[in-house]
């Protein structure tokens, strides 16, 4: 294939899927974060730490799909417009024709390993810490009026009436057990302040009473304050909380083949493991497997000529293909680890049907061409016999 016509054609595949994977990734990733994020979240500051957490994952699972559906778009586009059939008189063959989709594919599946195995595990973890933080009343600025919430196990009580501005609040609650003094204690103040520090929150409570009793003793002590302070632990400003637990969704590539369990010791752990490596391995080399899948599609259900149309069946059947694969590796394989050599099998069906369509295809062409020369017909006609 001449080097421009091969450099013009892979420009187009690639400027077309990345305009399909933006258009894929950015509705997943905003319905992810309305799902998750409360309203409140844009104030609190989570809103970016969610959207680093997503993104990557999203971006390697949708480029495949994209990929595959840019070829597809594209293939239908030049066989409508019958650049097929002059590709085909230029006696390039199928497999000629083919080579800037491939060249696309590759670096999308080379694309789409680092992200798996790199990014996505290195961010990942961000949307759970902030889920972490939602689930828990972690964020200050996430708190609502009017509402108790517990911390520490249960062991501090909050409540306020009012904001009255983003950091400060008014007429707040705190009833809480200290365990260094083994007392239970009652505080109550007309205003509070949340300030961030590298710790955590410091609770800065003005004008307020501070009443305590030892436990197993009916004696109150009560006192009046002007100021008291108190550390609470939640997002501060040295980032979010750290979970007590990391899955292994947030392990890079090496340390995450190296720390494979054992399925006798923890089933469980193991089906959850067997299922992110379905993902990492299967979910990036699709995106040539659909490439190959879409060509031979469009070139077997599409004349030379245009008159034919195979955009519709290719653009059901490669999504069909992904959203399957992508579901037995979520699901069907935490359910079962064994089944990863279903899905294994699938991806190699598509491959090689990938294959024979486009091979049938320059098959053809091969034939038509080795054809002519040896036509009296067609030799009279030239030499003019």
């Amino acid at each position: 294939m001449p080097r421009l016509l091969y450099f013009y054609l892979a420009k187009r595949l690639f400027l077309s899927a990345l305009l399909i994977e933006t258009s894929l990734c950015v509705p997943v990733v905003m319905t992810s974060l309305f799902h998750y994020l409360p309203p409140t979240a844009v104030r609190s500051g989570l809103l970016i730490p969610a959207l680093l957490g997503t993104f990557p994952t999203v971006t390697y699972i949708a480029l495949p799909i994209a990929v595959g559906i840019a070829v597809a778009v594209e293939f239908s586009r030049m066989a409508s417009e019958g650049m097929i059939a002059v590709l085909y008189s230029l006696r390039l063959s199928a497999w000629s024709i083919s080579l800037p989709a491939v060249f696309v594919a590759l670096f999308a599946v080379v694309f789409g390993y680092w992200f798996s195995s790199f990014v996505a595990p290195a961010y990942v973890g961000k949307m759970h810490d902030v889920i972490y933080v939602i689930r828990n009343s972690l964020n200050h600025r996430m708190l609502e009026p009017a509402q108790f919430y517990t911390f520490d196990d249960g062991a501090r009580t909050l409540y306020f009436e009012r904001w009255k501005s983003e950091d400060v609040v008014s007429g707040i609650f705190i009833h809480q057990f200290s365990a260094e003094k083994n007392e239970e204690q009652i505080i109550w103040a007309r205003e509070a302040e949340f300030r961030r520090n590298s710790h955590g929150v410091l609770l800065i409570m003005s004008h307020g009473t501070f009443q305590s009793e030892p436990l197993g003793s009916a004696d109150m002590r009560t006192a009046d304050f002007e100021q008291y302070a108190l550390q609470i632990d939640m997002q501060g400003t040295g980032g979010l909380p750290k979970r007590n637990w990391v899955g292994v969704f947030e392990l890079p590539a090496i340390t995450f083949f190296k720390d494979m369990p054992k399925a006798e010791k923890d089933p469980h752990q193991f089906s959850e493991w067997m299922s992110e490596a379905t993902k990492r391995i299967a979910i990036p080399i699709l995106s040539l497997t659909h490439t190959l899948f879409a060509i031979g599609l469009v070139l077997t259900l599409s004349s030379a000529t245009g008159r034919g149309g195979a955009t519709i069946v290719a653009l059901v059947a490669v999504p069909l293909a992904h959203i399957a694969i992508l579901i037995g590796s979520e699901s069907l394989v935490r359910q079962d680890p064994r089944l990863a050599v279903l899905i294994a099998l699938a991806i190699l069906a598509e491959f090689f049907s990938g294959l024979i369509l486009i091979y049938r295809q320059s098959a053809n062409f091969q034939r038509r061409v080795r054809a002519w020369p040896k036509s009296p017909k067609f030799k009279s006609f030239f030499v003019g016999g």
